[in-house]
């Protein structure tokens, strides 16, 4: 479980927020300020894992908050004004939300966070769930029961032992949400589990009954991290 703060100046965008943040049963939502003096004092006496802080608040912006903090704990700025980009990534900020955003956006920033929140938690294959929304439906998978992904234009399909679920996402941005050691990209449309590889012949791998194809161009460093995995 993740603890987390909302830090913005609009009563809408925290509603918002907090509509989202109880979906996700893997946050914690411990506080929301108005203002970045009130998070200043608050984060003091109660410090979190995650902010979501917007940068346009009157006072002390998100910017100069985030500056301030000697041990900051993650921080997906919210905000919308698309130019404070750049600023906002420069501080290494994880994510950033542009208003409105949708839930499916917010998700895959929480995701972001909760998995690396869980590798700097843990060690071998994170346990922290990554969360989907396919068929009005919200799953939370373990990295670890993922087999393949299956990229179909702005959609990919997850396959599992037990189900496969069509999402709406695509395989770049859904990446990002894995531990990165485990998942590789092996072609334009396909992302194997390592761990899930029972052999690779010729340009193609097996996994459970299937056969997957390998870019040629990625066939050196699949046998360097299948041998390693």
């Amino acid at each position: 479980m993740a603890t987390c703060m909302i830090v913005d100046d609009e009563p809408l965008s925290r509603d918002i927020l907090r509509k989202y943040i109880a979906e996700v049963k893997d946050l914690d939502l411990v506080a929301e300020c108005s203002d970045g003096f009130e998070a200043t004092h608050q984060l003091i006496q109660h410090p979190v894992d995650l902010i979501f802080l917007d940068i346009n608040m009157p006072g002390l912006t998100g910017i100069s908050l985030a500056r301030s903090l000697s041990s900051a704990p993650l921080i997906i700025f919210t905000t919308a004004y698309p130019e404070f980009a750049v600023e906002g990534f420069e501080l290494n900020a994880l994510d950033y939300l542009v208003k409105p955003y949708s839930f499916e956006r917010f998700l895959k920033a929480a995701n972001k966070a909760l998995v690396k929140l869980s590798s700097e938690n843990e060690s071998g294959f994170p346990t922290q769930k990554i969360l989907v929304k396919a068929d009005k439906k919200l799953f939370a998978l373990e990295p670890a029961s993922i087999l393949y992904i299956e990229g179909q234009g702005d959609y990919i399909r997850i396959h599992m032992e037990n189900m496969k679920l069509m999402v709406h996402d695509t395989i770049k941005n859904f990446m990002e949400s894995l531990p990165e050691d485990r998942f590789m990209r092996i072609h334009k449309s396909w992302v194997v589990n390592l761990g899930k590889i029972s052999f690779i012949e010729g340009n193609m791998v097996r996994i459970a009954s299937e056969f997957l194809p390998v870019s040629p161009a990625l066939k050196e460093e699949l046998m360097e991290r299948f041998s390693a995995a």
